[in-house]
């Protein structure tokens, strides 16, 4: 039998009901790891479209729906902050870019989603391309984010630099000072890297491409690959082992790894950093390639105002220290000053101002160049 408190979930509007069948789209086993294994938890997650389809909504209500990619301890404080301050309620769905992406496909014209945040310039660029942003006319955020961290559609809110990691015994640093340099065919068996599939090395060749021109580019990859100690495997915390146990001489990392290592509590970790050395890449000349976290209003956002109030808050001098430490990352507004002690002891460093929406541009060349290269 069904009981009254039950039967009221079923007469609903039909976008809801979309939305309903929607939010099972995401894959159970990113539920279990956004929910860290509780199944207690992973039962309330399953039903929540159904409880809050059962509460009345009022027009005074003020939501934000909120898809991300990022999953940080420090973003909880993030969200709170906002709600504190606007009195808007945000529900957040977490998982894989790709998953994300899906989803709002599949959602289409009715999708709650208002923002979809997540990593990498290519994975924005990726989003774009799909038609899923909408511009947004904000002085707030022309007057905080610098032209080059912003497009007309998406908006970075912290930075990362793609740097360069050496085995103290086995390298000259300066043998090794810019991209370039891995190319050089004294590296011959030196060199460690993560495929050239993965965008953290598209948006890396995207810059290549941009500064030196695709057939340029292509030799420098070429050069690489040659140079490789073994076939691309791992993540950039693999390729930072594998360079401090000797396995390889250098390789190339994002600098929040390193420094996730730097602040690790495992001896281990600061151990093995003590193998190696970092270098800022190419500061005689256009400076280290810098990508970012950011995010965008979708276009069939039903809640535009609110979308649009918290991305000018993510560019907000509280929120970009939340946004920025959570991954041990810069922040995207200049003036913002974070207290790293990770990201303070690799130094300060000269970054290529290359426009992120450049990066964005050339992905599609960047990943045909690593195909011919034979870096995959």
């Amino acid at each position: 039998m069904i009981t009254a408190d039950v039967a009221v979930i079923f007469p609903l509007p039909i976008r809801m009901i979309r939305n309903i069948i929607a939010f099972y789209s995401v894959k159970l086993s990113t539920l279990r790891r956004n929910l860290q294994m509780n199944p207690s938890r992973l039962a309330l997650s399953l039903l929540a479209p159904l409880i809050i389809a059962v509460q009345p909504a009022t027009a005074a209500d003020k939501v934000l729906n909120l898809y991300s990619a990022r999953h940080y301890q420090t973003d909880e404080a993030l969200y709170s902050n906002f709600t504190t301050q606007t009195g808007i309620k945000i529900n957040r769905i977490e998982a894989k870019e790709d998953e994300l992406l899906e989803r709002i496909r599949n959602e289409g014209a009715n999708s709650p989603a208002d923002i979809f945040i997540t990593v990498d310039a290519t994975r924005l660029a990726k989003a774009d391309e799909l038609g899923l942003f909408a511009p947004v006319n904000s002085k707030i955020l022309e007057s905080r984010l610098p032209p080059q961290l912003r497009s007309n559609d998406w908006f970075a809110f912290s930075t990362r630099a793609r740097v360069l990691v050496i085995n103290k015994d086995a390298i000259k640093a300066t043998d090794v000072q810019n991209y370039e340099d891995l190319a050089n065919p004294k590296l011959k068996g030196q060199v460690c890297s993560r495929s050239g599939a993965h965008p953290y090395n598209i948006s890396l060749m995207a810059s290549m491409i941009a500064r030196l021109g695709e057939a340029k580019a292509e030799e420098w990859a070429r050069g690489v690959v040659a140079n490789f100690a073994r076939a691309p495997k791992g993540g950039d915390t693999d390729q930072i082992k594998a360079v401090a146990a000797g396995e390889c001489g250098v390789t190339i990392s994002n600098s929040y790894y390193l420094a996730r290592l730097l602040r690790s509590d495992k001896a281990d970790d600061r151990k093995l950093m003590e193998k190696v050395t970092i270098i800022w890449p190419n500061q005689t000349n256009v400076g280290a390639h810098i990508n970012i976290s950011g995010g965008g209003m979708l276009k069939t956002a039903p809640n535009k105002e609110s979308a649009v109030k918290f991305l000018e808050y993510l560019a907000s001098d509280d929120a970009q220290r939340y946004f920025a430490d959570g991954n041990n990352e810069w922040p995207a507004v200049p003036s913002v000053v974070v207290k790293n002690v990770a990201l303070d002891a690799m130094g300060k460093f000269k970054a290529d101002p290359l426009p992120i929406a450049m990066l964005a541009k050339n992905s599609a060349a960047a990943q045909k160049v690593y195909d011919r290269a034979g870096w995959r």
